[in-house]
Order: structure tokens, then sequence, then C-alpha cells
């Protein structure tokens, strides 16, 4: 794996860290997140795993979905 391969992978693990984090806060399951955006459980489940890279706009929905800013969805996650 490449250097630009690992750096993604990192974002993205932090990125679903994050969303996994602010989810469970709410106490609200990935299935009914997922709801609320309109998109499958199993999307939700691999974009916490970094399986997936969501598109912005997918996170915009996630963060009007926890009521929060989409800054708190991105934040930290460039660290490495």
């Amino acid at each position: 794996m490449c250097q630009g391969e690992k750096v993604k992978k990192q974002v993205l693990k932090n990125l679903g860290k994050n969303i996994r984090s602010l989810r469970l806060n709410q106490g609200i399951s990935q299935e009914e997140l997922a709801f609320k955006i309109d998109s499958a459980r199993n999307f939700i489940g691999c974009i916490e795993r970094a399986e997936k890279s969501p598109t912005v706009y997918t996170l915009f929905r996630i963060a009007q979905a926890l009521n929060v800013k989409i800054e708190e969805i991105v934040k930290d996650i460039d660290e490495i």
C-alpha cells in the first residue's frame, strides 16, 4: 500500500470514528441514522469502518440527521 493510500485509510478511519461517536452519544442506531438520511444501514456501517468514502453531500445529510455542524464530523480527521 502506497503512502497516499495509507493516509486515505487513516482519514476515513478518523471520519468513521467521529460519526460513530456522535451517533452513539445521541443514542442513535446505525439503522436509525440510515433511515434519517434515506440510506441503507450497512452503508453507515461501511462508513464507520472506513470501507466507504462518503460524498460531501452524504456528510451534510449525516450532520443534519445528528443535529451537528459538518465541522464536528470532520474534526481532526487529518490527524495521522
